[in-house]
């Protein structure tokens, strides 16, 4: 592997553990709007492609609007209350920093709530650079937002990695030609990310310093 100059990381099941503020917004939702709630598990698994994506499955069009407009109103309070890190998670952001690599975020996450979970906790000082699903044409599994995340640091992609946590991130990094890292635990299960076959497979983030050799 070339020298890594840049680590990219998807943000939510990867980073952080946004799954609780997630469920409580959604299911806010459902509940004043008439519809049923769901439980963890179903929503986990819808986690990943963006607000928008999220929801669209369990409302009608008729509702669509409001349901998205009532959803990213309660998220603000509800992403500061209840997304966490782990602390390896943290240590780790630490140790590449003090390696000198540069670091990003690509999520499918609209750029406000990014920037609120980010800033709330606490790890918005660590990253260079960030490109979220409103600032792109075309989110993941697109390799755009790759792409010119690459662009971004004038770095080929040999010189960077990608980490996610998803058959999607699995897929952007692909195509992208990045060497991808899928940290189990997130909304794909082992068997679906084992068939898109990505670079590596680990069961927890702090496996990644020795993957990078640093």
């Amino acid at each position: 592997m070339d020298t890594i100059e840049v680590v990219i990381f998807d943000l939510d099941g990867t980073l952080v553990n946004a799954y609780a503020a997630i469920t409580k917004s959604f299911n806010f939702v459902m509940k004043k709007m008439g519809y049923p709630q769901k439980k963890n598990g179903i929503i986990k698994k819808a986690v990943g492609w963006g607000d928008k994506k999220l929801l669209e499955p369990f409302v009608s069009d008729r509702d669509f609007e409001k349901a998205l407009k009532m959803y990213r109103q309660h998220h603000v309070k509800s992403l500061k209350e209840y997304a966490k890190i782990k602390k390896t998670n943290l240590k780790l952001l630490k140790i590449l920093k003090e390696k000198g690599i540069k670091l990003a975020i690509a999520t499918n996450r609209p750029s406000k709530f990014s920037k609120i979970l980010l800033k709330s906790l606490k790890i918005d000082k660590f990253f260079d650079f960030m490109l979220c699903g409103d600032e792109v044409k075309n989110g993941k599994p697109h390799p755009e937002m790759l792409m010119k995340i690459l662009k971004h640091f004038k770095v080929n992609n040999k010189q960077a990695i990608y980490v996610g946590d998803m058959t999607i991130d699995a897929i952007a990094g692909k195509r992208a030609g990045i060497n991808t890292v899928i940290v189990l635990g997130g909304s794909s299960i082992k068997a679906e990310i084992k068939k898109v076959k990505p670079f590596k497979v680990i069961e927890d983030i702090k496996g990644l310093p020795k993957i990078i050799n640093i």
